[in-house]
């Protein structure tokens, strides 16, 4: 039933995103600034659960590493292999007025990668001594603070130059999203106190962190297989990226402000996979526009050596 919940809880934010994008949050603003709030508010909870509890901080950057990997590998690989590019929406999608929107969205992403890089590599710096304090926490949700206002400000030039209003019905749509947030703030809460008490030998309460972070990525994959499916992949690309910045630097960063972290030892190869798989992505969206399909099997390899060396080893 809590999962139930969950996944429902999930759906609703992502129905009212969808119609929110008809109210001024547009393409790859909507997925880098709205979305990530809504797929990555499970690993928000996740953090403020195991902070509430006193619980060891491994299991918070545990389930934002599972998380970014696997947004990043997993789901864009399998999005690249079912024909997912920048470039594949319908002509008839693309506004008369707007007829550059392709390489605009390229350019966001692009300028979202480069996000990703800054923040995954202050971490990577911050943990060299391997423990994760206060003003380690202060720079890194500093950090995710600054990127978000950035894109409200690009939204409110683009209402300028658009001559959009404010809709108050969008009201409507945050009440929705609040109670859905609710939603999920119960299911994880209840699933991290059943699965302490579980007493199976399918359940490790020691790979929490792991089953956590695969479990808040199913939102995400409903995002890239919905917006996939109706040709908006600079949105999949962009919400995967964008849920990202919320695991990193955010979540971590406000765990970190009240609670030390002790860096786990996989912690290294994590950083590697994310930082590759974004490099693989600029890379070849600058190039090319769109990543290669056969780029998607090794993206989906990189994952498996990811869960390889971290529940494996």
């Amino acid at each position: 039933m809590l999962l139930i919940v969950f996944v429902g809880a999930s759906f609703i934010m992502i129905w009212r995103l969808q119609v929110m994008e008809n109210k001024g949050f547009e393409g790859t603003v909507l997925g880098t600034l709205i979305m990530p709030y809504c797929s990555g508010f499970a690993n928000l909870i996740f953090a403020y659960v195991m902070s509430s509890s006193g619980r060891n901080g491994r299991l918070v950057i545990e389930n934002c590493l599972v998380n970014n990997a696997t947004n990043l590998t997993l789901i864009l690989g399998l999005s690249v292999l079912l024909g997912a590019t920048v470039n594949n929406q319908s002509a008839k999608k693309i506004p008369r007025n707007k007829p550059d929107l392709h390489r605009i969205n390229r350019l966001n992403l692009l300028f979202t990668l480069i996000a990703l890089f800054l923040f995954t590599g202050t971490l990577w710096a911050l943990a060299k001594d391997q423990v994760l304090g206060l003003y380690d926490g202060v720079v890194l949700v500093a950090l995710f603070v600054f990127w978000q206002i950035l894109h409200v400000f690009e939204i409110l030039k683009e209402n300028i130059r658009s001559n959009k209003a404010f809709q108050w019905s969008i009201v409507f749509d945050l009440l929705l999203i609040a109670v859905s947030a609710y939603g999920v703030y119960y299911s994880v809460d209840h699933l991290v106190e059943w699965i302490s008490k579980v007493d199976s030998q399918y359940i490790d309460v020691t790979q929490l962190g792991w089953l956590s972070g695969i479990l808040m990525v199913l939102p995400n994959a409903f995002i890239a297989l919905y917006y996939s499916r109706i040709g908006r992949q600079d949105i999949v690309l962009s919400s995967q990226i964008g849920d990202g910045h919320i695991c990193i630097p955010m979540c971590i960063g406000l765990f970190a402000i009240f609670n030390t972290i002790q860096v786990p030892d996989f912690f290294q190869v994590g950083i590697y996979v994310i930082m590759g798989a974004g490099a693989v992505h600029f890379i070849s969206i600058a190039i090319l526009g769109r990543v290669p399909r056969f780029m998607g099997l090794g993206l989906i390899g990189a994952y498996a050596f990811f869960m390889y060396k971290g529940i494996i080893l």
